[in-house]
Order: structure tokens, then C-alpha cells, then sequence
């Protein structure tokens, strides 16, 4: 597949680094830049054969078969129409929009022009993601009531995240949006979300928008999604989540401490890893970076869903419903109170609720829990059926 990608910055290159990091039949035959020295150097330094700063240049490009787009917020959807336009398949960094409106802006876009929307949400694609989420899937721990999702770092790489007008928002937009969507796997994606509870706050920066906040998203299943964000952690970039099961619990720490850690006086003063505050002391570097963030990962599926002609496992509609949970945390930042998510096209499919049935200890008995003492003594604890009292055995 020849593909043009729209932006040469950070994203850019890690897009491109998981694109050219094994042999394959996907190249990347154009890159737009606002500067064209941004745009020739880009190409020169991946060995791209074209590069544009107009938009609409790149993606009416004969040997374009499909359009990355790596931009500012602001930018997304002006792209996103240019795409649909002229028939090209295109997948866009998240957040899909700014807002829950012009997410679904882009999201009739492509179903108009018919053409595949692909939701670039690289945590939602790492090796650990799809494992616990293969994990979920066969049961092996129950019913999902409760996920909580992590990210926090020192603040973004570019100017225009600071910038609320072009961002959309703060940290809430920024890393919420992947939070968000890491939880709605692990709960469910036919269950719908019905309401949130948020806290934002500006505490270290001096900028209009949020740089911590805090969320929970309530689903009609009963189930919770949390989220921590924050622009001002120390350290690194902490990514972790945690899914609790009526039969099992899953813990994930997906980047600042994998495992591997080195100590280093400095001398060298390479790269580590995203984020990362220093070259110096204990470090926590990442193994292959562009695949541990579900670059790699993601990206196949992308492209065997366009050949296919199947929707990606995140697709623009995904990136709407996240948006509309967005824009319900920030209505609910502000009022302090529950807020409705507004949903202006629901597409899940309502999934038949089991009865739930509780465990017997014997005929007249719930079982509530069944425990080892330190004696060895095995201890029950029960609710009568009739009574609803509650026993010891």
C-alpha cells in the first residue's frame, strides 16, 4: 500500500519508524509539512520520494493510496474532509476531533465517501493490551465491573498541546482519550456509557487548560472506567492499567518500569525512552519502543482491514464515542456533578444480560466468602435466604 503521511514531527517519525522498521509492502510514497524544510528533511531522512505543503497536493497524489494523518487537533478534520473527498482511505491520530462534533464530522465523512476511517489509538494495540484483552475475552477473569487506566508524564513535546484552542483541551484530550478507550475494550464496547464524573484543575502550568484530572465513566452494564491523567508527573511517562473481574484481576505496567533498568553516569547521553526526564542514574529504557506502544501491531491492522474491507479494531467511530466522553468530563469538571454522555449515533449492539446467580453454601445459604484462617481452620461467611442475615460457619 503507497502512502502519504500529513506532518513531520514527533508522531511523524514514530509512525514512520514502525512503518519502515521491517521489510514489507507498505511504503510511504509522500509527506506533507507546513515548512517545506520540514517536509524535504522528513523525506530525506526516510527516503520518501515526494514531499508538499498543501494538503490537498499530498493526498490527490497518484501513488497515494491511503493517508496517514500525524497533525495538530486543529487539523484533523480539515484533513479528514480532504481525504474523503477524493475516495482515499485515512487514519488519524487520536484524538479524532477536538470535540465530539467535529469527530462525527469526520466520521460521516467516510461513511459518505465510503472509505475506511482508521482510529490510530496505539495503547490499544500493545502486546500487553492485546494480550489481557484475549484474556478477557475467554473469561478468565469473569465479568469486568471496574478498569482503571494511567497515563502521566511531564507534560507534551510541541507547542500547539499547550495551546487550548488547537488542542481542544489539556491533559484530559490528550491522554484521557487513550485511557478512555483502553477501559471501553476491557468493559465492553456494546456497552454503552451514560454518564461521568470528572476533576480537573490547572496545578503546575501556566496555561488555560487542565494539566491533571481524574475521571469515572459509568456504563449501562454497571461497570466503571477510571482515569488518571496528568501533565506534570515526575519520572518518565507511566502507563499502567488494572482490570478488576468477578473471577480475576489483571495488572499492567506498560512503560516506565518493564523490567529493564540501567544505571549510566551520563557519559554517553543517548536517547532512553519517551519521556524521559534524564540521561543520567537509573534509567528505565524500552526495549523496542515503536512496538511495546502498538505501533507495529496497529498498523497491520489497518491495512489488512482496508484490503479486506472491514473496519478496523479502532475506527472513527470510536474516536467519537471517546470524544463524547471527553466533552461530558469537562461539562462535569465544571459542575462538580454526574453528567449525561450525549451520543448522537449510537451503534452498539445491547448484549443479553445474564441473570446473576449467587453462590450456595447449602439450601437455606448465600456463600459470601469461603477463607483459610492462619490455624488452617476453614471459615465461611454466609447470608441466610430467608432472613438476609448474615452468618459465620
Amino acid at each position: 500500500m503507497k502512502l502519504a503521511i500529513l506532518g513531520s514531527g514527533f508522531i511523524a517519525r514514530f509512525y514512520a519508524d514502525a512503518l519502515v522498521a521491517q521489510r514489507r509492502k507498505d511504503v510511504i510514497t509522500m509527506v506533507y509539512s507546513r515548512t517545506e524544510a520540514n517536509a524535504k528533511k522528513f523525506a530525506d531522512d526516510y527516503r520518501v520520494p515526494n514531499y508538499s505543503i498543501s494538503i490537498k497536493e499530498c493526498v490527490e497524489h497518484k501513488d497515494v493510496d491511503a493517508v496517514i494523518i500525524a497533525l495538530s487537533n486543529d487539523m484533523h478534520l480539515e484533513s479528514v474532509l480532504a481525504c474523503a473527498s477524493v475516495g482515499k482511505h485515512v487514519l488519524c491520530t487520536k484524538p479524532l476531533g477536538r470535540n465530539a462534533k467535529e469527530a462525527l464530522q469526520m466520521l460521516q465523512a467516510v461513511d459518505k465517501a465510503n472509505i475506511t476511517g482508521g482510529y490510530l489509538e496505539d495503547l490499544c494495540y500493545s502486546p500487553k493490551f492485546l494480550k489481557s484483552l484475549a484474556s478477557i475475552k475467554n473469561g478468565s477473569i469473569g465479568e469486568v465491573i471496574w478498569a482503571k487506566s494511567r497515563e502521566t508524564h511531564p507534560g507534551p513535546h510541541s507547542d500547539w498541546f499547550w495551546d487550548k484552542e488547537k488542542s481542544g483541551g489539556g491533559a484530559m484530550v490528550d491522554l484521557g482519550c487513550h485511557c478512555i478507550e483502553i477501559s471501553r475494550n476491557f468493559i465492553g464496547k456494546n456497552n454503552k456509557p451514560i454518564e461521568v464524573m470528572c476533576w480537573a484543575d490547572t496545578r503546575v502550568h501556566p496555561i488555560d487548560a487542565e494539566d491533571n484530572a481524574i475521571g469515572l465513566v459509568k456504563y449501562e452494564n454497571g461497570a466503571i472506567g477510571q482515569f488518571e491523567v496528568s501533565w506534570s508527573f515526575r519520572g518518565g511517562m507511566d502507563l499502567r492499567d488494572e482490570v478488576m473481574g468477578t473471577e480475576g484481576t489483571i495488572w499492567t505496567n506498560n512503560f516506565l518500569r518493564t523490567g529493564f533498568e540501567m544505571f549510566t553516569s551520563g557519559k554517553g547521553g543517548s536517547y532512553v525512552a519517551e519521556k524521559a526526564e534524564s540521561t543520567t542514574g537509573w534509567l528505565f529504557p524500552v526495549g523496542d519502543e515503536v512496538h511495546e506502544l502498538g505501533y507495529s501491531h496497529m498498523f497491520t491492522n489497518m491495512f489488512e482491514a482496508i484490503e479486506n474491507k472491514v473496519q478496523p479494531s479502532e475506527n472513527f467511530y470510536d474516536g467519537y464515542i471517546v470524544n463524547a466522553i471527553i466533552d461530558a468530563c469537562y461539562v462535569s469538571a465544571k459542575t462538580k456533578k454526574w453528567e449525561p454522555v450525549i451520543i448522537e449515533d449510537w451503534r452498539g449492539v445491547a448484549e443479553k444480560k445474564e441473570t446473576k446467580k449467587m453462590n450456595s453454601y447449602d439450601e437455606d445459604h448465600f456463600l459470601i466468602k469461603e477463607e483459610v484462617l492462619p490455624s488452617g481452620e476453614k471459615k465461611f461467611i454466609i447470608k441466610n435466604k430467608k432472613t438476609g442475615s448474615i452468618e459465620v460457619r
